[in-house]
């Protein structure tokens, strides 16, 4: 079958491990199912792969890839979870230390088919295609997490996204806006700031600008270069739910008097559950709120779109087709 894989690992050219080709069939196991694939979408994940973070030598060739929306064995249309718990885990998949995602242990999306747990396969709404669709495992459902899950945010609250252009940062805005958040954003690139607006964000600051108001809590994605920021405008007992550090893990100010003397909550998310992946593509098909799509290319174009992933101009997700 045709896949996009990883032959090889450089931190340098991560790109140079990069194939283009064709891998066996897949077999799926007892209690797992076969999925073919109609659209798959591109996440940092698949980069970081490529330098062989999270793979191993042993592990290669790797097809990439951890979302996918397709048909299933019985050819109703479903979206994939990404998770892949122990099957002896029970709770929340998130919080497994044996879980992975799909293209670490077990071969990814980027392919005419992908096996996965019959438990990681849910219906597809049919108001969104399968490209949207494919953009909810990963950046949407961290998003939704973050948000309503570990934010714990209602409507009406306020929230300062950090960093507005990414695939979570856009889902973020999109999401905040669909649940009824009041919607902060900051960004660098003033087109980043004018497309954030678009979106639904109430007001967009440039990076590290004070806020007209300090907020309930802030989505935190970039790290170094916000996290002062991001702490300085929490109101007392606000929360900061962080899931990534883009621009580097030790901010130059920790902020600590300040968060135990407002008594802030700083809170880690990673992914999402399969419930709560069922929860986000509800609201979706009900509110109308829909992924926001930098570019849509067929799977046997896939190198052009991890060299703009590389590049960094992108702005929402990158969507692989077959």
């Amino acid at each position: 079958m045709f896949a996009v894989y990883a032959e090889s690992f450089s931190n340098e050219d991560p790109l140079s491990g990069l194939v283009v080709g064709e891998r066996p069939d897949p077999t799926a196991p007892e209690g797992w199912t076969t999925v073919t694939v109609k659209a798959a979408s591109l996440n940092h994940h698949d980069l970081w792969s490529l330098r062989g973070v999270g793979l191993k030598d042993e592990s290669l060739p790797m097809i990439l890839g951890c979302d996918a929306a397709g048909y299933d064995e019985d050819g109703n249309e479903v979206v994939v979870h990404a998770v892949v718990s122990d099957p002896s885990w029970s709770g929340d998949e998130t919080l497994d230390p044996k879980r992975s995602l799909l293209s670490e242990k077990h071969q990814g999306t980027f392919a005419d088919k992908v096996v996965v747990p019959r438990g990681n396969v849910l219906p597809k709404p049919a108001s969104l295609s399968f490209e949207e669709a494919a953009c909810l495992p990963t950046a949407w459902l961290t998003a939704y997490r973050m948000l309503y899950t570990q934010g714990g945010l209602r409507a009406g609250d306020s929230v300062l996204v950090q960093g507005a252009g990414g695939g979570v940062a856009t889902a973020l805005i999109s999401l905040a806006r669909a649940g009824g958040l009041r919607v902060f954003a900051t960004s660098r690139d003033e087109t980043k700031r004018k497309r954030a607006l678009e979106l639904g964000a109430h007001e967009v600051l440039e990076s590290n600008a004070r806020l007209p108001q300090r907020v309930d809590a802030v989505m935190e994605t970039v790290g170094k270069a916000t996290w002062s920021h991001s702490i300085k405008s929490l109101r007392p007992g606000g929360t900061v739910v962080i899931s990534g550090a883009t621009s580097g893990n030790n901010p130059d100010q920790a902020e600590l008097t300040r968060i135990f003397f407002l008594q802030l909550r700083v809170i880690g998310s990673t992914m999402g559950t399969r419930s709560e992946l069922a929860s986000l593509t509800t609201l979706l098909d009900v509110s109308g709120a829909r992924p926001v799509i930098d570019q849509v290319l067929p799977m046997t174009d896939a190198r052009d779109g991890f060299a703009a992933m590389a590049g960094g101009d992108v702005f929402g997700k990158i969507v692989f087709t077959r």
